[in-house]
């Protein structure tokens, strides 16, 4: 009689052995408070972690400042405007092709940070110079983009608080400044607008 309820008690889908509960195909019950106190605290971190992260994405105020258009259709051969990107002075202005011929003209090993024409308007770009107009010598604005400024020895661009003169495409000639005024990236939106940035 003893076997026969031992053999009714082991042919159910549960046994018990050494106060664990086992089911037919191995899991304890202890897995299961194991897998779930995981997955709370899976949970918990990523709803920790999402706002830090989230947290750290640029707002849309920023992400407005990350780029400029400019519309350079008003602008003359020889006219230089003015633009404002990321809080730095922007100068946009469209060469004319005797400013592009001197330019194209200087010996490039004579420059202290040589660079050609193609390489500071850009592919696909003919006339339309863009640069910050920041000096790289200790960030002062350069004059030459406004109308009646002094463009300096080079009939470019001129720093006032020390002495450096830029030529017509921004390339570094004369004065402490180490390197040419820098092209930030930018594209052709459309035939009329530039965006930088």
């Amino acid at each position: 009689m003893a076997s026969t309820a031992n053999d009714a008690a082991t042919a159910g889908t549960v046994s018990r052995t050494d106060d664990t509960v086992h089911t037919e195909d191995g899991v304890r019950r202890r897995d299961w408070i194991h897998i779930a106190a995981l997955s709370t605290a899976g949970v918990g971190a990523a709803s920790v972690l999402y706002p830090l992260v989230s947290q750290m994405a640029p707002t849309a105020d920023v992400l407005a400042a990350s780029t400029t258009d400019v519309d350079v259709s008003a602008i003359e051969p020889g006219q230089s405007i003015k633009a404002v990107f990321r809080d730095q002075p922007l100068f946009v202005t469209r060469l004319t092709s005797e400013a592009l011929a001197e330019a194209r003209d200087v010996d490039l090993s004579a420059l202290r940070d040589p660079a050609s024409v193609d390489e500071r308007l850009g592919e696909g770009n003919e006339d339309i110079l863009i640069q910050l107009g920041v000096c790289t010598h200790l960030g002062c604005v350069p004059l030459g983009a406004g109308e009646g400024e002094d463009k300096g020895d080079f009939d470019g661009y001129f720093c006032p608080c020390h002495g450096s003169h830029y030529d017509s495409i921004g390339r570094i000639r004369k004065g402490p400044a180490p390197t040419n005024l820098a092209v930030p990236e930018f594209e052709f939106a459309s035939e009329t607008v530039i965006r930088v940035g």
